[in-house]
């Protein structure tokens, strides 16, 4: 059974390899005076390691916040697990959070698949009938299909400047940031490390991400050995599928320019709008003589 006891916080140490971020921002600012004014309501998990000390299964944002406010001391559930059992149980107590990062996902897979195969190699040594592990059970216990936890853990075999970069599709604004999708970066993800390096040195040479169509395109030529520079900014450089019927718009100024009752409307009212809009400032510009060629 658990018990629940008292802690001293220094002889906590984190879980190995925790592949889940604790970032000192405004959001654990905010559970640091909620712990100050409340107490902490949810106890932390350990469990209790060989030389004395105890390891943290679930709570790394509790702690850190209670540190940031001199609690030096904390409830905790002390679990007896064994190293397969702690795994899965950080992994599964993590996976609710808000926000949760593709490289977070990713290596939180590989870590649960991993533990629940040594555990299954462990139990078929005394139940042959112990049923048959697969990424398919991880995705129903955490809402994903069987292929998109293999996708996740692909990502694993990415240098960490393509990661970021899928990482950035959470983090940053697509229209002013470089991001990545994760279909794309799963191509990538079978070129050895000197070609991730190649890559992303292409990437930030051109200011272009690739799509799925230009990653599987650079994976080909990786396979027949034609990857390099130059081969690779061709394919960087081809215009992408949908760069033609599409024009992308900040959102925000847009609504600011338009009038407020527009936007009750439909998004083709707005496109309409604008688009008259445009045409009588050219009309205008040719009547005065000063309208500025748009094919330059």
């Amino acid at each position: 059974m658990d018990k629940i006891q008292t802690i001293d916080l220094a002889f906590i140490d984190p879980f190995k390899d925790h592949p889940f971020k604790v970032n000192n921002d405004d959001s654990l600012k905010e559970l640091a005076n909620s712990i100050k004014e409340n107490g902490l309501l949810n106890p932390l998990t350990v469990r209790k390691k060989d030389n004395g000390r105890y390891e943290l299964i679930s709570g790394h944002r509790r702690k850190l916040a209670m540190e940031l406010i001199g609690i030096d001391k904390a409830k905790a559930y002390v679990k007896d697990l064994s190293n397969e059992e702690a795994i899965i149980e950080m992994v599964d107590s993590n996976m609710y959070r808000d926000i949760i990062l593709p490289s977070e996902k990713a290596f939180a897979y590989k870590m649960k698949l991993d533990a629940m195969k040594h555990q299954g190699k462990k139990i078929l040594t005394s139940d042959t009938e112990y049923p048959k592990l697969t990424t398919e059970k991880i995705g129903k216990e955490h809402g994903d299909s069987s292929s998109t936890v293999k996708n996740y853990i692909r990502l694993t075999n990415l240098i960490p400047e393509l990661l970021q970069l899928v990482d950035d599709t959470v983090l940053k604004d697509k229209r002013t940031a470089l991001t990545m999708g994760i279909k794309p970066a799963v191509e990538l993800s079978y070129l050895n490390k000197e070609e991730q390096k190649l890559v992303y040195m292409g990437i930030t040479y051109e200011d272009l991400t690739p799509s799925l169509g230009q990653a599987i395109k650079i994976r080909e030529l990786s396979r027949n050995k034609k990857l390099n520079f130059d081969s690779l900014e061709d394919i960087l450089c081809e215009q992408k599928g949908n760069q033609k019927e599409q024009i992308s718009f900040n959102k925000e100024k847009i609504e600011k320019a338009v009038p407020s009752e527009l936007l009750k409307r439909d998004k083709r009212y707005i496109e309409q709008y604008i688009i008259k809009a445009i045409e009588y400032y050219r009309k205008m510009e040719i009547e005065r003589g000063d309208a500025y060629d748009l094919d330059m």
